[in-house]
């Protein structure tokens, strides 16, 4: 005779570490969800995934609408990392990775990244779309080596400042919105 509620969806943001990997369960190895408490780890799914020596944000949540449209490939969502590079780009990085690169054993190109030369080893790329080891085998194309990779941002939301590596907290309502726009399914969410 009582009314049930049901709980309200997680929205995650973690500062990943290198060294786990992004899934959910490895027979293996140890994974991001390893840093969250029991209960909650048994909840939320990663929204996209970052390779195991790959640092930076990661969000994590149990709201599928939302992590399909944040990862789906007609979204094209930005994604922002930080690069440091074995050797300094050529002087035509900027405009081949504009035109989109042939990867090895793809059949399509990449689509347009933006590069932006931060120093002679240094580098933030921006990319839309998620395939595997992406941004390190277009370097590899490149003839470069991505020594350190570290994702800063997707879409709007930026990793936020203050927390150190393996730590998490919850997005608020402005920061889910600002990864894409909010839809009506949680629009009615609060802070």
């Amino acid at each position: 005779g009582r009314a049930l509620r049901l709980p309200e969806p997680l929205y995650l943001m973690l500062h990943k570490p290198t060294g786990l990997l992004s899934a959910t369960t490895d027979g293996q190895q140890a994974t991001v969800l390893s840093l969250l408490p029991e209960a909650l780890a048994a909840r939320v799914h990663l929204v996209g995934r970052l390779d195991k020596d790959t640092s930076g944000l990661l969000l994590l949540t149990d709201d599928g609408d939302w992590s399909h449209r944040i990862t789906a490939p007609h979204s094209r969502c930005p994604k922002v990392y930080l690069a440091d590079l074995a050797e300094p780009l050529t002087g035509d990085a900027e405009s081949r990775l504009g035109r989109g690169l042939l990867l090895r054993s793809e059949q399509r190109p990449t689509r347009p990244a933006h590069l932006q030369r931060l120093d002679a080893n240094r580098v933030r790329i921006t990319i839309d779309e998620g395939r595997y080891h992406q941004v390190r085998r277009m370097f590899a194309a490149l003839g470069n080596r991505v020594v350190a990779l570290h994702r800063e941002s997707i879409g709007g939301l930026s990793l936020d400042p203050s927390l150190d590596p393996g730590q998490w907290r919850p997005l608020s309502v402005r920061e889910r919105a600002a990864v894409l726009p909010v839809t009506h399914s949680n629009a009615r969410e609060s802070d």
